[in-house]
């Protein structure tokens, strides 16, 4: 498999299905295209109608065969080649899981203008407006629901990921725990535990180094 992404400095969306690939150590190749240049469209038009990253080619079905948009690639990729265990087995946690990525996947533009994700940022606060600190509500309260169970309390497992086991879930909201880091927001405790827990994950190591190592600069995500 072929997997095309943009820079690792500042592309979430290809984030999302490389991180999942690597996490479940599902072999490929990734095949990096630089943002925003001159070149882009030209390498993009072979790999995707609407030239966008990510792109994920799997010659294993057929020749050329192509999933693009992260979410669909992230369903593929689970389906495909993990055996469904990409998202978790009890049906009112899959359902939750997959309705939070629907929500990120469609919304919280605020957030993601005002903080655009930058890997080599070093961490500090920026001036928000009222929509984008209305966002990091939304998502702190969306992971405090994930991290308790219906009674409001933690799960046993609080220190581990959204519903326990490494899920879809977390590898979508991996570029939002990236930007909490980058901009210094404030979140409750439990909340800091998961952050620390994502940070600290090899799989997101092996992007953030890579990350630091491009010399690139995007400068509208340079805030």
């Amino acid at each position: 498999m072929e997997l095309i992404i943009g820079n690792k400095n500042y592309s979430s969306w290809s984030l999302r299905p490389w991180v999942l690939l690597t996490y479940f150590e599902v072999e490929f190749t990734e095949i990096p295209i630089k943002l925003f240049t001159d070149e882009m469209h030209e390498k993009m038009e072979k790999y995707c109608p609407n030239n966008k990253v990510p792109v994920l080619i799997d010659n294993k079905v057929s020749n050329n065969f192509k999933v693009w948009d992260s979410l669909a690639i992230c369903e593929y990729i689970n389906e495909q080649y993990l055996d469904n265990r990409a998202w978790p087995k009890d049906i009112n946690e899959r359902t939750l899981a997959r309705s939070i990525c629907s929500e990120m996947h469609a919304g919280f533009f605020a957030l993601r203008n005002e903080m655009p994700m930058n890997c080599r940022r070093k961490a500090s606060s920026v001036k928000l407006t009222e929509a984008a600190q209305l966002d990091i509500s939304r998502i702190i309260e969306l992971w405090l629901n994930c991290l308790s169970i219906p009674d409001g309390s933690l799960r046993e497992d609080n220190d581990q990921f959204l519903f326990g086991e490494f899920s879809i879930a977390d590898a979508y909201f991996m570029p939002v725990v990236s930007r909490f880091n980058s901009y210094a927001i404030e979140v409750p405790q439990q909340v800091t535990q998961y952050i620390e827990k994502i940070l600290s994950l090899p799989a997101y190591q092996k992007w953030q180094k890579a990350a630091e190592s491009e010399t690139e600069v995007i400068a509208v995500a340079e805030i």
